[in-house]
């Protein structure tokens, strides 16, 4: 591979990077999603997190994070991940089509309070669009972690837009707010 490989590398650890530094500017919107995260959870509610693809694998670290543990010994804090049931995932797509995959389970496990956040690179997943609808309906506080924003930015009461073109950009930077929500999360409640 050679020297063009080794360039190649230190070109994409510079963007992401940058990627990174970018989003310094929006600070203040990450630790709003965090106090709200921080809120239902003191006041007993759940998060319920939601993506396709690699946002449902980051749907799926970021609970398990808050369930088991991020940086220190803790209680574990309520959270469910809706892209792990493939009995539930099957049965809504065969029956009501794909896009209603995560909208069926909120409409029966979201409750008001509860905080549901919905991860897409596109800001324009059908089903995560579908579920944010239904978990405001619901009286839930809602999320959209998106990259270049979408419809998931106006559907949530939190909108944390990545404003990068490249998806593998934008999911390393939301890898790292997502870790960044799970510190200031166990700061907060477990002081």
């Amino acid at each position: 591979m050679g020297e063009a490989a080794a360039a190649h590398v230190v070109r994409v650890l510079r963007e992401t990077a940058a990627a990174h530094e970018r989003m310094t500017a929006r600070a203040d919107v990450v630790v709003a999603a965090a106090q709200a995260i921080t809120g239902a959870l003191k006041a007993g509610g759940t998060v319920w997190a939601f993506g396709n693809g690699g946002s449902a694998a980051d749907a799926q670290h970021f609970v398990a994070e808050l369930v088991g543990r991020y940086k220190k010994d803790r209680k574990g804090l309520r959270a469910v991940a809706l892209t792990t049931d493939t009995s539930v995932l099957t049965a809504v797509g065969n029956d009501y089509g794909f896009d209603r995959v995560f909208a069926r389970q909120v409409e029966a496990l979201v409750r008001p309070g509860d905080v549901a956040m919905g991860i897409s690179t596109s800001g324009n997943s059908p089903n995560v669009l579908r579920a944010l609808e239904a978990a405001r309906q619901n009286g839930a506080v809602t999320i959209a972690l998106t990259g270049r924003g979408g419809a998931a930015g106006t559907l949530a009461g939190c909108h944390i837009a990545v404003d990068e073109e490249d998806t593998a950009r934008i999911q390393e930077v939301h890898a790292t707010v997502l870790h960044v929500i799970c510190e200031l999360v166990e700061a907060d409640v477990h002081g």
